[in-house]
Order: C-alpha cells, then structure tokens, then sequence
C-alpha cells in the first residue's frame, strides 16, 4: 500500500505562494498591470485578490473555484504544468 505524505505547515505555504504566482501570471497574460483593475474587472475583492497573489491569503476551496469561474479556468487549465515549473525565490 503506498503511504500518503502529510503536507506540513512550510509546504502548504509554498503551495499558497505559487498559486498566488500562478494567478500573477494569468493576470498579466491578459493584459493586466494591476491586481486592483483584475479584480474590479472580474467581481473580486480588491484587497482579497491581492493578498491571493501574493500569497498572503488561506485560500478556500469556495474563493479558489469564485476567482477560477471569474477568469473561466477549469481546475486541470489552473493546475497545469506551468504550475508545476514555477520555482520560488528563496
């Protein structure tokens, strides 16, 4: 039987910070400069969308599926492989 990794609390941080890389890129693929005119634009809380992208922000799965529905992101198009190769600073 294969063992199941328990996420400890630095993984899931490191989780929050490249999903809130992940929606950086999205954000300026589609031509925005700023969070704020993303999230006026798309029906999102200005401060929330903000913190969301900079990693700031315990997402729920209620806020990840608003925000994914909002930019029309199914989960495999979100969590993709450009997901995957995102590299954090140290």
């Amino acid at each position: 039987m294969a063992t199941r990794k328990d996420f400890t609390e630095i993984d899931l941080e490191i989780e929050q910070r490249k999903i809130g890389i992940r929606f950086r890129q999205i954000r300026k693929s589609l031509g925005y400069t700023s969070h704020e005119a993303f999230a006026y634009d798309h029906d999102l809380d200005r401060s929330q969308y903000g913190k969301i992208e900079t990693g700031k922000y315990n997402l729920t799965l209620r806020v990840l599926v608003r925000v994914l529905n909002a930019i029309k992101l199914s989960f495999s198009e979100f969590f993709n492989e450009e997901y995957d190769d995102i590299e954090l600073e140290k």
